[in-house]
């Protein structure tokens, strides 16, 4: 479980409401499905010791060169994808966190200058195309000097990203990512707060909702149950349920093998539970009047001002975590990228800050244009889950099959369909 938790909501609003849950449920079991294949694949070669084999080495036995460098390059496609979905996020955060510190000394309410909601639980719509109620706030702008100075120094988009580099370059050029391994219970604990915060906020706002199948003009507040562009959910869903290529390795030191299949669904099944419950609350929850469900953002998180404490707290902290996390796959990508190319995961200072620069460059860029973590997520898990969620572990199954004789025309079926099913995800995605 990873960052798309805060794309869930977004999510369910681009599927509709009931699609979108019942989305959540297919995707988790088909890569559940998926992932099973994956972890069983070593066991598909009987004449080869593969007790240390990661899933790349059964690709590269099952399609040679091929295999080995295309696993590579989805590899790196999910790694790079997610800090570049972590980088624009910790903009974010910074730039939020920073707003709430130059308002709270400045005594500035910024609410007043967005679609708010009426009351102490505010809720806002930061890039509004909605009608106007009477309970919609939309206050003046009255900005001065000082705070024009202020934002041209302090851009979500044209300067925090920058000043990121200074904290994060350093962080990814250590020999060793163990020091920040040692933070990894921080994931488990934002995790915890989220559901915390969704639950107070849900208690807090109450349920608003309206249930249309069909888009009509007349109601500008709520989205069908279906909406064509479901296929953006499917493509979060990718990556929010991508461990494929490294669930071999995650459950390589479990005392028990016999229990991997069982621990493997547990898992699936408690992230599931979890993605709904956050999605299904945030959108419900959702003030629709007087604000439209189509406010809803890529990060759930930007729908609270930057002095909603809960919040202030929630950004502070996933700051921190992903400070931590960032190093870790900057350590992922260049032991997979320079020990393939070079042999060594450490050539030189060099090849190492080179590496860096080019990864970092990645998320500046996507951070100052396309700062949308629904967007990158989709693309990206739409992109490496067609190899590592679909095509792969379908395709390897069929081959063994067909090896030991016993290939029947149903699993030929089955699999095919799944290969299908996610290159139409990609595909879809740039189409939606």
């Amino acid at each position: 479980m990873g960052t798309s938790i805060l794309s869930m909501p977004w999510g369910i609003k681009q599927a509709g409401f009931t699609f979108g849950i019942i989305l959540i449920f297919l995707m988790g079991l088909l890569t559940l499905y998926c992932c099973y294949r994956v972890l069983t694949s070593r066991k598909t070669i009987s004449d080869i010791d593969t007790s240390t084999w990661e899933f790349p080495d059964v690709c590269k036995f099952y399609f040679g060169s091929f295999g080995q460098w295309s696993s590579l390059l989805f590899s790196m496609i999910s790694l790079v994808g997610a800090m570049i979905v972590y980088w624009v996020l910790m903009s974010n955060f910074l730039f939020n966190t920073g707003i709430f510190i130059y308002d709270f000394v400045h005594n500035i309410n910024m609410t007043d200058d967005v679609p708010s909601t009426n009351g102490s639980e505010k809720v806002i719509c930061p890039y509004p195309e909605i009608p106007k109620t009477d309970d919609l706030i939309v206050g003046p702008s009255n900005s001065s000097a000082g705070q024009t100075a202020f934002a041209e120094w302090w851009s979500k988009t044209k300067t925090v990203p920058f000043y990121l580099v200074v904290l994060i370059l350093p962080l990814l050029n250590f020999k060793s990512a163990s020091f920040f391994a040692r933070f990894n219970v921080l994931g488990t604990i934002s995790v915890v707060y989220l559901v915390i915060l969704v639950t107070l906020k849900a208690a807090r706002l109450g349920f608003h909702l309206e249930f249309h199948w069909f888009d009509t003009k007349a109601d500008n507040f709520f989205v069908p149950e279906f909406r064509v562009l479901f296929p953006q959910l499917t493509g979060v869903l990718t990556l929010a349920f991508f461990i494929h290529n490294c669930i071999i390795t995650l459950l390589k030191s479990n005392k028990n093998q016999e229990n991997n299949v069982r621990d493997l669904s547990i898992a699936y099944l408690l992230v599931c539970l979890t993605y709904l419950y956050v999605g299904v609350l945030i959108f419900a929850s959702f003030p629709s009047p007087p604000l439209s469900k189509d406010c809803i953002e890529p990060n759930f998180l930007d729908n609270f001002p930057s002095g909603d404490i809960m919040a202030v707290i929630a950004r502070v902290f996933l700051l921190f975590q992903m400070t931590t996390v960032y190093p870790l796959l900057g350590y992922l990508v260049r032991v997979q990228l320079l020990g393939q190319l070079f042999g060594k995961t450490y050539p030189s200072v060099f090849h190492v800050l080179i590496l860096n620069i080019l990864v970092v460059g990645a998320g500046v860029a996507m951070a100052q244009l396309y700062p949308n973590i629904g967007g990158i997520i989709r693309y990206s898990g739409a992109t490496c889950g067609l190899a590592f969620v679909f095509v792969y572990p379908s395709l390897i199954h069929i081959i063994a099959l067909y090896r030991q004789e016993q290939l029947r025309w149903h699993s030929v079926l089955l699999h095919g369909l799944l290969i299908v099913a996610g290159l139409a995800n990609l595909i879809a995605q740039f189409i939606t």
